[in-house]
């Protein structure tokens, strides 16, 4: 089998097997294979769920449900990892203290 790619495919491809020390149809050839593997074990997993949707194992939700569940989650998280405001026009009462006894 022969494959032809753009140019701009080709250049990147001969790169990486000038970088890597391989012969560039290996390259096509590893990225080909984990490219089936990754799609036939995405396929499982996707039958894997619509089994569980036909079994009733698992309830289906509507996307505003989902949309709502998510926009919560985010905010927990914003909530959890926020960092404290410091308002930089009000004056710390310490500083206060110190200017006006410097003052009288």
């Amino acid at each position: 089998m022969e494959v032809h790619f753009k140019p701009d495919v080709q250049a990147k491809l001969d790169q990486m097997a000038r970088e890597s020390g391989r012969p560039s149809e290996e390259l096509v050839e590893d990225a080909v294979v984990g490219y089936f593997d990754e799609l036939g074990q995405t396929r499982e997993m996707l039958d894997r769920r619509f089994d569980d949707l036909e079994s009733g194992r698992v309830k289906p939700i509507d996307g505003e449900e989902a949309y709502r569940r998510l926009m919560e989650k985010t905010e927990a998280h914003r909530r959890r990892y926020a960092t404290p405001c410091v308002d930089l026009h009000s004056t710390p009462k310490r500083l206060t203290t110190l200017t006006k006894s410097a003052n009288t």
